[in-house]
């Protein structure tokens, strides 16, 4: 193998050798130290053989002396395949080329691949990357890896670890998302339950705290319902009703039957875009992250337009893509015009976004009915949603004094 490797590099050439006596000229070829190989008897007087490119210039003329015909069959090797595009400089040229575009394109990073993300999109990370100066066309020499990684765990707080490693023109990124501790309540955090919204009370579930309603009281919004001030009641033989108060964080569910109304207005008339017809298409080349436009804006005749963008990237066999892409945005012209909408069609639109407000609002409640009104006015459309529901009221409020201490014990 490694003998056929060295013959092809060399180049050798294919002699036919004719005559009374053939075996003579290989005796010649011998004593002068000419090399040869691949012997083939094809008559009795003639006979084919393989010699090197330099040994053939001694082996062709031995052939008058040993009375023998040596005719050339044929050459092989790289000197003659190099030999066939002597004269044809700009395939050399454009041959140069491409081997020094390929080395310059091997020292920047081509292709980077984010690996472990999960809740962190790909997209994200990527883009701080580039940010911190690793990007598609990067220079991978100058790239300091563990620079630019403890500057992406500082901008991303949700990634705990992050590990750049070059490859070639690849970069593997390697990341693992941060864990996020449990949520833990304070329990020295002291306070009461209040209501978000106002209603009829109809259930009370204290857990902590002492509940100051009752099923069937009318509440106010910010009003407390369990207070995180429980009473401490004396013996029923002394003479002090209460000995004293606790201070504790309430907590508990509160249920109530409340009204909400909701109102959202829209224009009869509005302004669409019909487009004329005309378009123009503005063209770029994308090449290691850095973008050549063949246009210029200027060049747009008309004023409004929308821009549609489609990109082809290079691609090679198996998905991966390489820095190489052109662009084609086309502009087409619109203008705008009034339309005017139809009244039914946008009632049942805010109607239909209205309730979606309310089912948000509500929660986990019930919403037990809802009657949508709706009125014109000056050129508009008013739908006003009236509701009554079912729903969780109480909300966690601090105590005011008791985040005053925690600030005054945090202050040295």
């Amino acid at each position: 193998m490694l003998q056929r490797l060295v013959n092809a590099l060399r180049g050798s050439v294919c002699l036919e050798v004719e005559g009374a006596f053939p075996e003579r000229y290989l005796n010649l070829c011998a004593q002068r130290g000419i090399l040869f190989w691949n012997v083939e008897w094809l008559e009795a007087t003639r006979l084919r053989l393989t010699v090197t490119r330099r040994g053939s210039r001694q082996a062709i003329p031995l052939g008058e002396r040993a009375l023998c015909t040596v005719t050339p069959a044929g050459r092989a090797g790289m000197p003659y395949f190099l030999g066939r595009f002597r004269r044809r400089y700009a395939f050399l040229t454009g041959l140069a080329l491409s081997m020094a575009v390929v080395c310059v394109l091997s020292t920047f990073v081509l292709t980077i691949e984010v690996k472990g993300n999960g809740a962190v999109s790909t997209a994200r990370i990527l883009t701080e990357l580039r940010r911190q100066g690793l990007g598609v066309g990067t220079y991978g020499p100058g790239l300091d890896e563990r620079a630019v990684g403890n500057k992406v765990l500082l901008r991303i707080p949700e990634l705990s670890w992050l590990s750049i490693n070059l490859y070639g023109t690849r970069a593997e990124v390697l990341v693992r998302e941060a864990v996020e501790p449990p949520h833990v309540t304070d329990s020295g955090e002291r306070g009461s339950v209040v209501a978000r919204a106002s209603g009829i009370v109809t259930r009370v579930e204290a857990l902590t705290g002492e509940a100051v309603v009752k099923p069937g009281d009318t509440v106010l919004e910010g009003e407390t319902l369990i207070s995180g001030t429980v009473r401490l009641e004396g013996p029923a033989y002394s003479e002090t009703p209460e000995i004293g108060r606790l201070h504790t964080r309430a907590s508990g569910r509160v249920y109530a039957r409340t009204w909400r109304t909701l109102s959202a207005s829209i224009p009869l008339e509005a302004g669409v875009k019909r487009y004329t017809g005309e378009e123009k298409d503005l063209w770029s080349v994308t090449v290691l992250g850095r973008r050549l436009d063949f246009f210029r804006k200027g060049g747009i005749s008309f004023d409004r337009y929308d821009k549609i963008s489609r990109t082809w990237t290079l691609t090679l066999p198996g998905g991966r893509e390489m820095p190489l892409a052109v662009q084609r945005e086309t502009c087409r012209a619109y203008e705008t015009e009034s339309l005017a909408l139809e009244p039914d069609a946008a009632r049942a639109m805010l109607e239909r976004r209205l309730m979606e407000a309310l089912e948000e609002a509500v929660g986990e409640g019930e919403i037990v009915s809802a009657e949508p009104t709706a009125e014109q006015k000056d050129g508009g459309l008013t739908v006003t949603l009236r509701a009554e529901c079912r729903e969780e009221i109480g909300k966690f409020v601090p105590d005011p004094t008791t985040q005053e201490n925690q600030e005054n014990e945090a202050d040295p």
